[in-house]
């Protein structure tokens, strides 16, 4: 696979990801979501992020060092990508890709309240989303074996787009009940081939953000799901899109936002995937690894309501 990636010392630091935390403080408006947490958001923002200048790591607090014998945030990011690209719904299913933080989320409580067996993310999840979208005639449709297909059959097509909204299952309201834990959050995509330079590109949009804590392994998500296709599909990733809707930060996190604010970002790594496979479905957290990584401050736990 070849990769974009300018050498180390001609990478510019990024400073978009404290460019966001910054115009949430200053610009912001207070609200006052379900979780009972008031919380600063703005509604629409926008980062580019050109391969070239290395993996999207935001350098600010470590994500990828780890503690002997354990995985890190990194790892288990990449994790839950690969389990979800998979049809994973359970949370047995989700440690056995090495990624197990779902399970606040999949408590007896929680599952019962949508209807849902204690472990159950539910069937409006994005592994099921995924993996097997319901269809008309009562069969399921694999989306990401299909838009993969697509890509290599059709390069120049305007509809290499995936969707984790299954309206049915996350509609809310008088006579309804959701069936998912969470509704999802990030993972619609569209993807565009660049047919005459042989490059490809991935736009990701995201309904809601908790920009402290979850975007950060959101874009090494799909930064990483832009070398997966690309290794699979035979070009060369060039950039990631990222486009949130609602992006926030709860009063509870501004400390540790003020914290990285006061830090200056480094420049981005390098990140590259086994060359060995061949199958986007076979993808593992241990077919990636990270060098020329720097972060300017030690793993933190920053907290989010849940």
């Amino acid at each position: 696979m070849l990769y974009p990636y300018k050498q180390y010392s001609e990478r510019t630091p990024d400073t978009q990801y404290q460019e966001l935390l910054r115009r949430i403080q200053t610009e912001g408006d207070y609200v006052m979501p379900k979780q009972e947490e008031e919380a600063k958001m703005i509604f629409g923002h926008q980062m580019r992020f050109n391969l070239a200048n290395g993996f999207p790591i935001i350098t600010e607090r470590d994500l990828v060092g780890a503690d002997e014998g354990k995985l890190s945030q990194f790892q288990m990011a990449i994790g839950e990508l690969c389990a979800f690209l998979n049809g994973a719904r359970r949370l047995e299913e989700m440690k056995r890709f090495s990624c197990g933080w779902w399970a606040r989320w999949v408590t007896p409580e929680k599952c019962l309240k949508r209807g849902l067996e204690p472990g159950d993310l539910g069937p409006g999840s994005y592994g099921a989303a995924f993996h097997d979208f319901p269809t008309a005639d009562g069969k399921t449709f694999n989306q990401i074996q299909h838009l993969i297909e697509q890509i290599k059959e059709l390069p120049h097509l305007r509809t290499h787009f995936v969707s984790p909204w299954i309206p049915q299952y996350i509609g809310r309201g008088s006579g309804k009940t959701q069936k998912v834990v969470v509704a999802p959050c990030h993972g619609w995509f569209h993807v565009h081939v660049y047919v005459s330079t042989n490059e490809i590109s991935l736009h990701h949009f995201q309904r809601s953000a908790d920009v402290p804590v979850g975007l950060v392994f959101n874009i090494i998500q799909y930064a990483a799901l832009l070398l997966m296709i690309a290794k699979i599909t035979n070009y060369m990733p060039r950039e990631l899109v990222y486009t949130i809707s609602d992006a926030h930060i709860y009063l509870t996190q501004m400390k540790d936002v003020q914290e990285l604010l006061e830090v200056q970002p480094e420049r981005f790594p390098t990140v590259a995937i086994n060359p060995l496979i061949t199958d986007i479905f076979d993808f593992r957290p241990s077919h990636f690894t990270v060098c020329d990584y720097h972060p300017r401050l030690p793993r933190r736990v920053i907290c989010t309501p849940v």
